[in-house]
């Protein structure tokens, strides 16, 4: 089965002023579809990956030969990173924390406040292009990654409960080099509703080491 560019649940425009509609819609049709046309040129090469879900080619990607290991590293992780990305976002979402996710956030780290500040030190940190993290570790407690590129957490065997990419075209139309400002941004778009729907099902998922997840040992 080949991978396809999901259909977001929002207009380009639905996140202005903090995410403008012209880097929404490029983002999506460019920068992600060609992650899934690059993904999907490999599965077409190699139909023995047909069967294989998304999460079991990144877990097992360094199973197969550099080159298509490579690319399901990089462009199996954008399609997950993106895909992942938009279903945090919601124009009328909630921009607290809420439930079991926000009393695991105070206990982490103290409050809120403390959290976020955590939070976008990751995200500043990123040298270059990649990611910052909200995740779930083997051991059930939060914490908070940044990834290079397009890494997925799920390399790292964590889960994740947020992610925010900081790729330049994720935001560079508008804010030029002004990373802080787009991270800054973040707060107003990311519905916490759904990311306490993330941690939830990101506890579920976490597997103890050397579990047999569809024939790929962790």
């Amino acid at each position: 089965m080949l991978f396809q560019l999901p259909t977001l649940p929002f207009a380009y425009d639905a996140f202005e002023p903090y995410i403008d509609a012209q880097t929404m819609e490029i983002h999506h049709t460019k920068h992600h579809q060609t992650y899934i046309d690059q993904l999907n040129n490999v599965i077409r090469n190699n139909p023995d990956l047909e069967q294989l879900s998304l999460e079991a080619l990144l877990r097992s990607y360094q199973s197969y030969d550099q080159k298509t290991g490579l690319i399901i590293k990089n462009h199996g992780g954008g399609h997950f990173n993106h895909t992942f990305f938009w279903t945090q976002m919601h124009p009328e979402g909630l921009r607290e924390p809420i439930g079991t996710l926000a009393e695991k956030i105070i206990a982490t780290f103290g409050s809120f406040q403390n959290f976020k500040t955590e939070f976008e030190s990751a995200a500043k940190s990123v040298f270059g292009s990649g990611w910052a993290w909200l995740c779930i570790d083997l051991e059930k407690q939060l914490v908070i990654i940044a990834t290079p590129n397009q890494d997925a957490p799920l390399l790292y065997n964590i889960q994740p409960v947020m992610g925010l990419d900081v790729w330049e075209h994720a935001y560079y139309l508008k804010y030029q080099n002004r990373r802080v400002d787009y991270i800054n941004a973040w707060w107003h778009v990311v519905d916490w509703q759904v990311l306490e729907k993330n941690y939830q099902k990101a506890i579920e998922l976490v597997k103890p080491r050397n579990t047999e997840i569809e024939g790929v040992v962790i």
